[in-house]
């Protein structure tokens, strides 16, 4: 006998969590993707509220009272595992799982608009990016911890379905979540139009934010920052600087710093930039101005890290966080044609003379030819 068990919004709901999840996973780890991450995010936050929801107002089976909760039925499914009593809906051990899921996954979607907007400066929380709370990247390690943790959880829920696929393939309850039917004795699912109305907008909404913030100017991934014409602020600073080498943001090094590189321009890495008193004061000035310590951006709270570790740095290239974020980059592209120097930032940040350093923009040469 076959039962309804799994109504289409709730399997649609799975496939797309699923798919969203993996994605999210996949361009975590990247940079340059960070954009595409963040977006998944808000729709898996959309996907996850959903859920909860859903538990309350959705049909049998998909309710949380109609999870086995309790610990007695739990111990019992655990020792009888081979033996177990038959479930329509979730067993304990799976119901157990899957409320820890929702809860994990709400924490990591919250984390990660924190930290995107503390630290990146992005997205609904980007006004948070302030000297404040600059550092508080605590933020980013919590939101790693739930992210790990929703791995073992979605590793646990893995191994429960392939072994009750082991042990109970006539239930074919892996095949009920693509068809939503159960060889299983029960009472099939119905919805009423209500359920099919509210499944349709959260699910198409959940769809639609991710397109928006992937194609559109979105205010949910949008930075904080503006692009900075250091020409109009300060024309010496870019004469001066910018004719020999890429125009450093003044955000990327400390007062301390800045402060060394103008009062020893005789001996500027090898050659001698000296200028007249009173435009290398006006530059000093204001650099010191808008270093690293006046700045809410990542990259300064972290420059401001490493130059703690050794004060007498006064290239951004020899801090520690520099070669941190660049130590999976092969050596000879440094060399090539392209870049040809460490010191060449503008070669893969385009953003970099406009006071920004954008992972969504970073270009890095393929080869080093």
């Amino acid at each position: 006998m076959k039962a309804y068990i799994w109504s289409l919004p709730t399997r649609v709901f799975h496939m797309m969590f699923a798919a969203f999840i993996l994605a999210a996973i996949i361009s975590g780890d990247e940079d340059n993707l960070l954009n595409i991450h963040a977006s998944l995010g808000y729709a898996i936050g959309i996907l996850v509220i959903y859920r909860i929801i859903w538990g309350f107002i959705g049909p049998q089976y998909s309710r949380f009272s109609d999870f086995p909760l309790s610990m007695k039925e739990l111990k019992e499914f655990a020792s009888n595992i081979f033996n177990h009593k038959k479930y329509a809906g979730h067993n304990p051990a799976a119901s157990f799982v899957m409320l820890s899921m929702l809860i994990v996954v709400v924490l990591t979607v919250a984390t990660g608009v924190l930290t995107y907007g503390i630290q990146e400066g992005r997205g609904l929380l980007g006004f948070l990016n302030t000297p404040y709370f600059k550092e508080m990247d605590l933020f980013e390690e919590v939101h790693e911890f739930f992210s790990t943790l929703l791995l073992v959880l979605i590793a646990a829920h893995l191994g429960g379905v392939a072994f009750d696929r082991l042990i109970d393939k006539k239930t074919d309850t892996l095949g009920s979540i693509v068809n939503g039917h159960k060889n299983i004795e029960a009472s099939s699912v119905t919805l009423n139009w209500f359920q099919k109305l509210f499944s349709l907008f959260a699910l198409v909404l959940a769809a639609g934010v991710l397109f928006y913030s992937l194609f559109f100017n979105s205010v949910l991934t949008k930075s904080s920052y503006n692009e900075i014409s250091y020409e109009k602020e300060h024309p010496a600073f870019v004469a001066e600087c910018a004719s020999c080498h890429t125009l450093y943001p003044p955000h990327l090094l400390s007062r301390e710093s800045w402060s060394k590189v103008m009062d020893t321009l005789d001996d500027h890495f090898g050659d001698d930039a000296s200028l007249d008193d009173t435009t290398r004061l006006s530059i000093k000035e204001y650099l010191l101005k808008n270093s690293a310590e006046s700045s809410s951006k990542e990259s300064a709270f972290y420059i401001l890290k490493s130059l703690k570790e050794n004060e007498d740095i006064i290239a951004v290239t020899q801090t520690s966080y520099w070669k941190a974020r660049h130590q999976g980059i092969d050596k000879n592209i440094f060399s090539s044609n392209e870049i040809k120097s460490k010191a060449n930032c503008k070669a893969c940040h385009s953003d970099i003379e406009k006071g920004l350093i954008e992972d969504s923009n970073i270009k890095i040469p393929k080869t080093g030819a």
